[in-house]
């Protein structure tokens, strides 16, 4: 080996105290100052700003507000790290220090508090702190990383948007694509699967018609409320009386709106649902009969029209390829120990990741790490009462910033690492 040929290990070194520190700032000022799905402007300007100074060849505006940093470091393999970025139209509830106030116009058009209730400001740091120690320890991998920071994971627009933008003709294809999600767990705690790890969701827009009267004469009107509260009612059959009991979804009404005073019969409804399940064939039928009971309730009130449907979001399965599962998984077991990196049952909860490997054709690697602090975490699961723990989306969800920011950043590091600091990337 030459004296300046990279010397290739199988560990890259995890952040020191004083960046944990550094990383603790940005952590803060992001969850802070939280910005709404495809509105991701200064978080996607500090993440650009953070990779130039680390030495990556940076491209802005991917998608619209998508960031792509690339780090050449010799022959080897091309390794996508992705973290996503976008907060949620939730009023924050945590009475933390550096709680976020922000509000915004979500994309509806309505006024909206925004808050990181579903960990993004974790995932923003905990790749920030990856790409700085893998430019900061280049002699010990070779190869390419590519750091992603998506916009509008949460509306399931921002990895099409990237890819629409030509990401797949634009960028090397990597060899694998890499992320993780802040979880529900125990903090310091890793959860893992192979095949289905998340969920399938759609969400869809509903318009019901009905025709509009004073409320003091509903004989002359056709009520889209009933209508609408019928068909919610009804709604909750699927799940129960059409798909069996070996499989699995779930069917929610998230908004249900109509009219503006009480005592005026509105002239149509809206609804917004949302469906999550885990077999393509079980997905199909919850669908069709969703788009079935609402036809007919409306056509049973007399409407004069059939409802108006359209999609808000629509997220892929969440599959994770078994053999680059296994070297990811292999890798996290030797840095953490097996207790503390655990197969997991698959989560209801969805993504939009694993279009990038559907895109490029390459192997998708999904894995979680726990937010919650482990004494808590352990006292709910004595009692009973992990259903009571904040979870993502909730307005009091905000993960324990130790040891989660660390367990992410390495986690990070030693899963890439098993493809850029593999034997098979040793110089000559």
């Amino acid at each position: 080996m030459t004296t300046d040929a990279p010397v290739v290990t199988h560990a890259l070194p995890g952040p020191t105290d004083d960046f944990l520190t550094k990383l603790v700032g940005v952590y803060m000022d992001v969850h802070a100052n939280p910005e709404l799905s495809m509105q991701e402007h200064r978080t996607a300007g500090i993440a650009a700003a953070w990779l130039r100074e680390q030495g990556y060849d940076v491209t802005e505006g991917v998608g619209g507000t998508g960031v792509v940093g690339l780090l050449r470091n010799g022959e080897g393999p091309v390794v996508l790290l992705r973290a996503d970025m976008d907060a949620l139209p939730i009023k924050e509830n945590t009475d933390l220090a550096y709680a976020s106030d922000k509000t915004g116009t979500d994309r509806f058009g309505q006024a909206t508090s925004i808050a990181h209730s579903c960990g993004h400001d974790m995932h923003v740091a905990w790749l920030m702190g990856a790409t700085r120690i893998l430019a900061e320890n280049r002699r010990m991998w070779r190869g390419t990383v590519m750091a992603v920071f998506q916009p509008g994971e949460e509306t399931g627009q921002g990895a099409r948007a990237m890819i629409e933008d030509g990401m797949v003709k634009r960028f090397p294809k990597p060899e694998v694509t890499l992320a993780q999600h802040v979880m529900p767990l125990a903090a310091g705690q890793i959860g893992w699967r192979i095949g289905t790890i998340l969920s399938a969701g759609d969400s869809w827009e509903v318009t019901l018609f009905g025709r509009g009267a004073h409320g003091s004469m509903p004989q002359k009107s056709i009520d889209p409320v009933v209508m609408a509260a019928s068909a919610v009612m009804r709604l909750q059959t699927v799940v129960s009386r059409e798909v069996a009991m070996t499989d699995s979804a779930v069917v929610t009404v998230g908004t249900m709106s109509a009219g503006m005073n009480e005592n005026v019969i509105p002239d149509r409804a809206l609804l917004r649902l949302n469906v999550r399940t885990f077999k393509d064939q079980v997905r199909t039928r919850v669908l069709a009969a969703i788009k079935r009971i609402l036809e007919a309730e409306a056509a049973a009130s007399g409407a004069p029209k059939p409802p108006e449907f359209s999609v808000l979001s629509e997220f892929p399965l969440t599959r994770n390829d078994e053999a680059a599962t296994e070297k990811a998984v292999a890798a996290l077991q030797r840095h953490f120990g097996d207790d503390r990196v655990t197969e997991i049952a698959p989560a209801t909860a969805s993504e939009d990741f694993g279009l990038f490997g559907a895109a490029w054709d390459v192997p998708t690697v999904f894995w979680v790490i726990g937010g919650i602090d482990p004494v808590t975490y352990a006292n709910a699961q004595k009692a009973g009462k992990l259903d009571e723990l904040p979870a993502n989306h909730a307005s009091d969800f905000a993960p324990v910033i130790h040891p989660t920011l660390r367990t992410g950043v390495e986690a990070m590091l030693a899963a890439a690492g098993a493809w850029i600091c593999s034997p098979a990337t040793r110089a000559a």
